[in-house]
């Protein structure tokens, strides 16, 4: 079945490093500051609608993210909030983007296997400095013909990306731990689609409905790609 695969696109955040554990961690430091202010569930809550407000402005990201956690904090004070917590905001979006890059287990050994027999590629959405920044700190650059680093993931995305690699879409595929990014919509132009779900997952990307597709594998994790190709 996969003898036609040419390419095979990898997202990067979470597939290829872990990422999304920092996000968590920042917001669960934003609410404990604000705690006078809001219970714990209401300061998510509130977190969430601000990034989901500015997601069409700001894209996905770090940066769009510590903006967001700014402006909820000046929405939880009602105007109040201190130039010393901003000043901690800011800072806890320093850290995130000096944190350092950890490969997620077993992928370095599957990448290397896999670029012996295929042209490989990171599609991935985000802020492109930082994208690459991790890119480079993981060490796994050596291992992609090329970056594509997305505004966002929908099927003109893919296609778009496919045109690029000079190939149609039943010769691609793209491994990721978003079913909502990384699998639905290349599943809908016509791609092959393998999903490594990751322990924690942004509520933005989640999806409830159970994905039954002839293109579409359910992973464990990354070594069990060697199994099908």
């Amino acid at each position: 079945m996969y003898t036609t695969i040419q390419t095979i696109a990898f997202d990067a955040d979470d597939t290829l490093w872990i990422n999304e554990t920092f996000f968590r961690d920042a917001e669960d430091q934003f609410c404990a500051l604000f705690k006078d202010y809001v219970s714990y569930e209401e300061c998510q809550r509130l977190l969430f609608n601000m990034e989901m407000h500015n997601l069409p402005m700001y894209g996905y990201g770090i940066k769009p993210f510590t903006l967001s956690l700014i402006e909820a904090a000046i929405e939880i004070t009602n105007n109040e909030v201190s130039i010393s917590q901003i000043s901690e905001l800011i800072t806890l979006g320093k850290l995130m983007l000096e944190a350092p890059v950890v490969l997620i287990d077993g992928i370095e050994e599957v990448l290397g296997t896999l670029s012996r027999k295929h042209k490989l590629v990171v599609a991935t959405k985000g802020d492109l400095l930082d994208q690459e920044r991790k890119l480079e700190k993981s060490g796994l650059a050596k291992y992609f013909h090329h970056i594509e680093v997305m505004s966002d993931k929908k099927p003109t995305h893919y296609t778009k990306l496919v045109n690029h690699l000079d190939i149609q879409p039943e010769e691609f595929l793209m491994v990721g731990n978003s079913l909502k990014s990384d699998i639905l919509p290349v599943l809908e132009i016509g791609g092959h689609a393998f999903h490594i779900p990751f322990h924690t997952t942004w509520i933005h990307e989640q999806v409830e409905e159970a994905v039954v597709h002839k293109n579409f594998k359910e992973l464990s994790k990354a070594s069990e790609i060697l199994e099908f190709l």
